[in-house]
């Protein structure tokens, strides 16, 4: 687990020290097409007055350049961002546990960290197949809710 972290936040360190370099004119900010922050949305659901955004990212394509550490098996990043659906308020405190059970029944349970307005976590996501994904969260209001959804990996 530390040396995911390690890894992410090295991962985050080069890229925010890079962009000042970096020609954001000539990248496609189209956020609505399906991309958040650093990822591609798989979910969105909202649960009693509170949108829940799931998104997910390949961590090899992610750190393209860098090492992988050694013996990490996370293969994807998954994100969770929260906001209020009648104000918009972005919701970025708070708990958040996802369970992700893999296409041989097999079970990953991880408590999502505080990320720069989402929560995150790194999961092992090298089967194909479909992914069962189950939340549980406790943010804004501090009522916990929880959702479930289908994610195929090809």
């Amino acid at each position: 687990m530390k040396r995911t972290i390690v890894a992410v936040a090295a991962a985050m360190a080069l890229s925010a020290s890079a962009a000042p370099a970096m020609d954001h004119g000539a990248m496609n900010m189209d956020h609505g097409s399906g991309m958040m922050a650093h990822g591609t949305v798989i979910h969105e659901e909202v649960v009693d007055n509170i949108k829940a955004t799931f998104s997910v990212t390949d961590i090899k394509e992610s750190m393209q350049g860098m090492e992988m550490p050694k013996g990490m098996k996370e293969t994807h990043h998954l994100m969770a961002a929260f906001t209020e659906v009648k104000t918009g308020k972005v919701l970025a405190k708070g708990e958040v546990k996802a369970k992700v059970q893999a296409p041989d029944k097999s079970e990953q349970v991880k408590d999502l960290m505080g990320m720069e307005g989402h929560f995150g976590a790194d999961f092992d996501l090298s089967k194909k197949g479909n992914y069962g994904i189950m939340a549980k969260f406790k943010v804004g209001d501090q009522k916990v809710r929880t959702l479930k959804f289908w994610y195929a990996v090809k």
